[in-house]
């Protein structure tokens, strides 16, 4: 019988994926100040198809100029992308994978001194000012927007970044006491998101692959709406998956600090929708933890960046397990890291050598 990791997983909307490793969204700062895609984040991209993750998902990408967040991040935003755009998405049909590009704005992580802009979030705070009702109507139509320039780009689908902090995150947050519809209420706290969802399901049609991604604690996050709101999205009818982001997959909520974070939500109804987990799974035997919790799939990060074929790696040895730290530098370019990449890897405390 084949290992569960390796059989495929049919998605609500009619399209399968070989098996069930897939890219996380990993930040690698490669592409061009205005948001361009450079060869080198194309060429990352691509090596891990030819190394058989199931689904590739870019980094994030900006809907508005002004939630740039980070050195190097591409953009979705603008005619000028179009073209690099495509180019990523032909490399990706190429290697037989899926695609999927991440939609993302920074809020009052975003980086003025890169955009050029103001600081915008939720609420006013943290060197930001509070949007306007109109500024969020603007935000919901970027979003559905950049997801529509994506699908004819070439994209297989889209995934909303709703975790981390950053601005959807902004509007999930207990902290979120805007007066409008927009905040206060769970209800209103949960609507944009919700709308973009919708919204681009709408837009793109039943078969464009919708996927989500949350943070199920931290950045204002509470665990019970955390869970409330995870199964009101995977049973909402308009997601193929939802993306939980968890850090560490094996490791305690921090509101109880019993049990696992993981099995926090493996028993929420969940309907058609697929459900992964992404978080220090780094082994064969991480992998097969996870989907024996009841995660449908899994997105695998660190292990991703040391091994471009960690799919077919996990095939070949059943007790596989990323390289220890640190590596060096050559070895990531070996793994088809340009500079800038390296060059980010390297203020990570631990991870290459010098």
């Amino acid at each position: 019988m084949t290992e569960t990791a390796f059989q495929p997983l049919a998605l609500r909307n009619g399209v399968t994926w070989a098996n069930r490793l897939t890219l996380a969204p990993l930040t690698n700062k490669q592409s061009h100040d205005n948001g361009v895609l450079s060869s080198d984040e194309i060429r990352w991209l691509e090596a891990r198809g030819e190394g058989g993750f199931s689904m590739v998902m870019t980094a994030a990408a900006y809907v508005q100029r002004e939630g740039l967040s980070f050195e190097g991040q591409f953009g979705i935003s603008g005619d000028l992308h179009d073209e690099g755009l495509a180019a990523l998405a032909a490399r990706l049909k190429a290697t037989g994978t899926q695609s999927a590009l991440q939609l993302q704005h920074g809020g009052n992580r975003a980086r003025p001194e890169l955009s050029g802009l103001p600081t915008v979030s939720a609420v006013e705070g943290r060197g930001a000012r509070a949007m306007t009702t109109a500024e969020v109507e603007a935000l919901r139509e970027a979003f559905i927007s950049s997801a529509v320039r994506a699908q004819k780009a070439g994209f297989d689908g889209v995934e909303v970044h709703g975790a981390h902090g950053y601005l959807l995150t902004q509007f999930l947050s207990t902290e979120n006491t805007r007066s409008d519809h927009w905040g206060g209420s769970y209800e209103n706290r949960t609507r944009l998101v919700r709308e973009i969802v919708s919204g681009i399901r709408k837009t793109c049609g039943a078969s464009f692959t919708l996927g989500l991604r949350l943070s199920p604690e931290r950045y204002g996050v509470v665990l019970e709406e955390a869970q409330r709101f995870a199964t009101e999205m995977m049973t909402g009818g308009d997601l193929d998956y939802l993306d939980l982001s968890l850090w560490d997959y094996a490791k305690a909520p921090e509101e109880t600090g019993t049990g696992r974070l993981i099995d926090a939500f493996m028993d929420l109804p969940r309907g058609d929708c697929a459900l992964g987990v992404a978080g220090k799974i780094y082994s064969a035997a991480d992998v097969r933890d996870c989907l024996s919790a009841g995660a449908d799939f899994v997105l695998i990060g660190r292990g991703a960046i040391l091994h471009a074929d960690f799919p077919k790696a996990m095939a070949a040895d059943s007790e596989f397990r990323v390289k220890d730290l640190p590596v060096t530098a050559d070895y990531l370019r070996s793994q088809a890291l340009g500079e800038k990449f390296v060059s980010y890897m390297a203020t990570w405390p631990g991870f290459v050598e010098g």
